[in-house]
């Protein structure tokens, strides 16, 4: 039974809407039983130290850092290269045996949750940085490279990869997800910055989406399949390598971190800065909540008010006449305590700090797991929605600190999740209530984490049952048998 309490707040979200949600069901295939002799099949194919079916291995691949519940594989099977991926793939779709890649398990959807059991495939063993081509801006990657490793190998070049979704992940995990983080608004997400991709398919085919060995920067020739696949969640396919654009190490970077009294002077001053023309590199939005867990968990001490993080990138001409400009708007809305940061370690501070900020809002409850919303909405509606979001979590009485890329129109509520499930309900509709008003603004229910195994029914309210029955064609055509991360994005 739903309380009072929880109507009391969820005026705008209709019962209906929440009961679909809440018992939204995957409607999936029976998967076929893992069996000894099909394991012992799986040994022969990549070898015994590759193949582990202990309760410890299969719980760490059973989860993600989301709050969502451990499903566990029956197996886990570890690759160490295309050709044993293919193996294994091949090998699942003969036996119709679920098949879930799994790179650095850092989402925030249980996309790598094996929900009906089966093999989960961890390519980390894959971790080799294949080529750089420093005069084309580009390199390739295997699935195991990490942003934080590949941006330390190109350091020397003068170049870096700037896609930032604040975790340490795998390259082709964000391909997977197309992640993207505070670097987005400059820079675009990871829809915007891959030129190729290698995939396995279910029945052990390899392709390359743009043609083998191909890395040019613009093509008409067919159909996208590589943003076919970025964004697939490991649905359609394994990427097994990744073909992706770099960015010329800017000549001067400054930060700048700012505070406002209300969330109104705050979110106009982002869309004053972004109207304004001005090329922002990062502008992020941290409301007094937020700030409370940012000073705790990385000891700063920043009066607790609204609060803007900003960095521009650039020649070092031009560059301050910009933050000049900018600094007029903050002042203009009322800005307070604007203070700029040039030096390298303390900008790398800062950022890291902001960067943990998922851990700093969980560690406010101890034990508790988070819950991140995720919406996007077009910059016009963004003071319109995160003033709503305020008063909504105020009205439901719950820790909820807000957070986000705002200078995208990307932003998320952290809301730590404990044992109390009552709590806990009034937290996933207000989720709900959330998302619902992103939709109602031309917006999204996710910007960057993915669908997963929460959003299905909020995609399907988003994008409308042709195109769900699309996605659905897409999905059959590609994976017949359904053996790819079953549950995930659509059912």
């Amino acid at each position: 039974m739903i309380s009072r309490c929880f109507f009391r707040y969820l005026k705008q979200t209709s019962l209906a809407d929440y009961v679909a949600f809440r018992s939204f069901s995957r409607s999936q295939q029976t998967p076929a039983a893992v069996t000894s002799s099909f394991i012992d099949s799986l040994r022969t194919a990549v070898g015994d130290n590759n193949v582990s079916t202990s309760d410890a291995i299969r719980e760490q691949h059973g989860h993600d850092e989301s709050h969502h519940e451990v499903y566990k594989p029956d197996v886990v099977v570890f690759a160490e290269s295309v050709e044993q991926v293919s193996k294994v793939a091949k090998l699942c779709n003969e036996k119709k045996v679920p098949l879930i890649p799994f790179g650095s398990g850092t989402g925030l959807e249980g996309g790598v949750n094996a929900l009906s059991g089966g093999v989960t495939l961890d390519v980390t063993k894959m971790n080799q940085i294949v080529e750089v081509n420093a005069e084309d801006f580009d390199c390739t990657v295997q699935p195991g490279v990490m942003r934080i490793a590949l941006n330390s190998y190109l350091r020397d070049t003068g170049l870096w990869f700037p896609i930032d979704p604040g975790a340490d992940a795998s390259i082709c995990g964000m391909c997977a997800t197309s992640a993207s983080g505070t670097n987005a608004v400059r820079y675009g997400t990871m829809r915007e910055n891959v030129l190729n991709l290698q995939v396995v398919l279910p029945d052990g085919r390899v392709i390359h989406t743009a043609g083998k060995g191909k890395r040019c920067r613009k093509t008409s020739a067919g159909y996208n399949l590589t943003n076919l696949f970025v964004g697939s969640e490991g649905t359609l396919g394994i990427i097994t390598q990744a073909t992706i654009k770099l960015y010329g190490l800017p000549e001067k970077t400054i930060a700048a971190v700012c505070h406002f009294k209300t969330v109104q002077e705050a979110v106009d001053t982002v869309v004053q800065i972004m109207q304004s023309g001005i090329t922002m590199a990062k502008l992020e939005f941290l409301d007094d909540k937020a700030i409370e867990a940012f000073n705790k968990f990385s000891k700063y001490n920043m009066p607790v008010a609204q609060s803007l993080f900003l960095e521009f990138h650039g020649p070092a001409l031009g560059l301050e006449d910009q933050f000049n400009t900018v600094k007029d708007l903050i002042e203009l809305n009322g800005g307070l305590g604007l203070q700029m940061a040039t030096d390298e370690d303390e900008r790398k501070r800062l950022w890291k700090a902001r960067h943990e900020m998922l851990w700093a809002c969980t560690a406010l409850i101890p034990g508790s797991k988070p819950y991140s919303t995720d919406i996007c909405v077009p910059i016009s509606h963004l003071p319109e929605v995160i003033i709503k979001t305020k008063q909504w979590i105020d009205e439901a009485k719950v820790l909820a600190p807000v957070l986000g890329h705002v200078g995208d129109g990307n932003f998320h509520v952290i809301l730590p999740m404990t044992l109390d499930t009552g709590q806990n309900e009034i937290m996933k509709a207000l989720a709900l209530q959330i998302a619902l008003l992103a939709m109602d603004l031309n917006g999204t229910c996710t910007g960057e984490h993915g669908i997963g195994m929460g959003k299905c029914h909020l995609l399907e309210k988003e994008i409308g049952p042709v195109g769900i029955q699309v996605l659905k064609d897409v999905k059959k055509c590609f994976d017949p048998n359904g053996i790819m991360n079953p549950g995930k994005i659509i059912s």
